[in-house]
C-alpha cells in the first residue's frame, strides 16, 4: 500500500478513536441516569467501535512505512 492509503487509515483510525471517546462519556451518563436500554445500545457501538479500531490498528502495522 501507498503512504497515502496509510495516512487514510490513520485517519480512520482517529475518528472511531474520536468516536469511542465519546460512547464512553454515553456510557457513563447512561448508567448515571439507569436508562436500560439506552446502556445496552450505547455498549453494544462501544463493541462495535473498539473491535474496528483494533482491526485498523492492525492493518496500520502491517503496511509499510514510506516516507
Amino acid at each position: 500500500m501507498t503512504a497515502s492509503a496509510s495516512t487514510i487509515r490513520q485517519a480512520e483510525a482517529q475518528q472511531v478513536r474520536d468516536r469511542i471517546a465519546q460512547l464512553e462519556c454515553e456510557l457513563i451518563s447512561a448508567s448515571a441516569a439507569r436508562g436500560k436500554a439506552k446502556l445496552q445500545n450505547v455498549g453494544h457501538e462501544f463493541r462495535l467501535q473498539r473491535a474496528q479500531l483494533e482491526r485498523l490498528e492492525q492493518c496500520i502495522a502491517w503496511m509499510p512505512k514510506r516516507l
